[in-house]
């Protein structure tokens, strides 16, 4: 298959508040509204300044910049609320600029970092310094969650007001889960007063511990180590009990295993504030991809059975589900081609997120609607940013996706520095077309 010319801009975000752009035949899609119509949309400086059917050729400014759609979606901005950029600490996996660059190619216009870096996003000046290199570096916009802990470590909570301040959208130890259920309870006490989310890797790591993949038939045929659901769903029961005591919100990350997206349904029936991602991997794939001990699909939480692969796409389906989320982890090659045992945990995901997330509607399993709402205003809610809807004044951060391109996934063509994907070679369809960042196009292709 034809590999098509992808082009990349730095934005310069110094568009002055004049300059118009119109986005003309294009299918307009906002999931949040239910609007689904053919029109136009003009953006002056960085944000939306109107949109609809009257945008034509015929009814725009004469200075307008004009870009054919050429009849396709033009939706907002996607979101990918869990991404590890390893900036500061492991650049030679990945760097925001690598990292944002890869979200771009993807159609993702904002990203939430992980805060597992070297060293922790546990203080204000990592905070500055993520900031500053975003926007010096970054292609999109690049927002980072804070540790929970200090140092992760998982004994005293940081300086969560300050960190607040400093503009992190919520805080979790990903990588790490917390297992003291005292901090757990104080973060999320503190965490309601300050109005952010406190997001969870769901692991009792006493009962992982030494475990690579899922804990099932295939480990057993295979003699690897397994991590059993329940050491996944052990924490999501206990932290929604914690939620329910303090009245914060509280998310649950790349969710995996049956028995946490029903603890999440039933927290959600009790009107709880409970939140929950899903990775497309642990929709599209089970803990039959290891077969061959493919170190590409080691994960954590791993690749469950087929039975947890259904659970996620019915939690997506009837909304116990909010988001989907990569959990972008890039790895070198020397991390990854050993054996399995010592193999890094993770894949990435940026560029893969939209293809394979299209395949839920694809093959009538969703609504389009529901689909790309996973991906703009609800993860958008979850962390509070003004994002993922198609609104007057909002900031012009838009996707342009021909949902009928025909493409073969190749890692080897990604704009990530890292290339560890379990995806190569799948025949997909569906590709962001143009990304458009504060009102400046970051990616095009073709």
């Amino acid at each position: 298959m034809k590999k098509e010319q992808q082009t990349f801009t730095l934005p310069t975000r110094t568009l002055t508040p004049d300059r118009k752009v119109a986005y003309l035949n294009a299918r307009l899609f906002d999931p949040e509204s239910g609007l689904d119509i053919k029109g136009g949309l003009l953006t002056k400086g960085s944000v939306i300044a109107d949109f609809g059917p009257r945008i034509t050729k015929g009814n725009i400014p004469d200075d307008a910049e004009v870009i054919d759609c050429k009849g396709h979606l033009l939706t907002p901005g996607l979101l990918d609320i869990q991404v590890h950029f390893r900036e500061p600490g492991q650049e030679y996996k990945e760097t925001i600029h690598t990292g944002s660059k890869s979200a771009a190619a993807g159609g993702v216009t904002t990203v939430a970092c992980m805060p597992n870096t070297k060293p922790v996003i546990d203080d204000v000046s990592v905070v500055e310094f993520i900031h500053r290199r975003a926007r010096e570096t970054g292609y999109v916009n690049v927002r980072t969650y804070a540790a929970i802990s200090k140092g992760q470590k998982g004994e005293a909570l940081t300086e969560m007001g300050l960190l607040k301040e400093a503009g992190v959208v919520g805080f979790t130890d990903d990588g790490l889960p917390v297992m003291n259920a005292l901090l757990m309870r104080r973060a999320l006490a503190y965490a309601r007063e300050l109005g952010v989310p406190v997001a969870q890797h769901a692991e009792d790591l006493n009962l992982t511990a030494g475990g690579c993949m899922n804990e099932g038939l295939v480990s057993a045929k295979l003699g690897l180590p397994g991590i059993p659901n329940a050491s996944e769903a052990v924490i999501v029961e206990r932290d929604i009990i914690l939620a329910e005591l303090t009245g914060g919100q509280y998310h649950v990350l790349h969710i995996s295993t049956a028995e946490a997206v029903d603890a999440v349904r039933r927290a959600k029936k009790k009107g709880l504030r409970v939140t929950a991602e899903a990775a497309p991997h642990h929709f599209c794939l089970t803990d039959e991809a290891v077969a061959e001990y493919r170190t590409f699909c080691k994960m954590n939480p791993p690749l469950r059975a087929e039975k947890d692969r259904k659970a996620i796409i019915e939690g997506l389906k009837d909304g116990t589900i909010d988001a989907i989320a990569t959990d972008h982890a890039p790895h070198d090659e020397e991390s990854k081609r050993v054996p399995m045992t010592h193999a890094a945990f993770g894949i990435v995901g940026l560029e893969t997120m939209l293809p394979l997330a299209l395949t839920l509607y694809h093959k009538k399993i969703m609504p389009l609607r529901d689909v790309i709402a996973a991906m703009t205003y609800k993860p958008a809610d979850i962390i509070h940013v003004p994002a993922g809807r198609l609104k007057k004044g909002a900031p012009a951060d838009l996707t342009l996706i021909d949902l009928d391109h025909h493409w073969q996934l190749d890692p080897e063509g990604f704009a990530s520095k890292s290339q560890n994907s379990p995806f190569e070679e799948w025949k997909v369809k569906g590709r962001a077309m143009r990304t458009i960042v504060g009102g400046e196009t970051v990616y095009t292709l073709g």
